[in-house]
């Protein structure tokens, strides 16, 4: 019989699974962020055009529409930005951690 190292065979085992408290830690992650992706942009659309573009600068109302919207846009744009940043090293920190095991 041949004998095999340690080395080889871990090279061929499949992965380990996930565990529950990984998933459960992406799935509130997931969460938080679907929860920002709806209420910032909506918030901030309706803030900005009352408060900022027709009360303080005092725009018309077909003004404000149109900022108020570009202020939604870059909110969104900005919560999915954070959201690849807060994955990417999510995924980076678990591979870190199986790589040194």
């Amino acid at each position: 019989m041949e004998r095999y190292d340690k080395t080889a065979l871990n090279a061929l085992a499949p992965p380990e699974p996930r565990t529950e408290g990984s998933l459960a830690a992406t799935l509130r992650t997931l969460l938080f962020f679907t929860t920002l992706m709806i209420l910032l942009p909506i918030g901030l659309y309706f803030s900005s055009k009352v408060y900022v573009f027709e009360g303080t600068l005092g725009m018309s109302n077909r003004d404000s529409y149109f900022y108020a919207a570009i202020v939604a846009v870059v909110a969104v744009h900005f919560v999915l930005a954070l959201f690849v940043y807060v994955a990417w090293n999510e995924g980076s920190r678990q591979w870190r951690e199986g790589k040194q095991d």
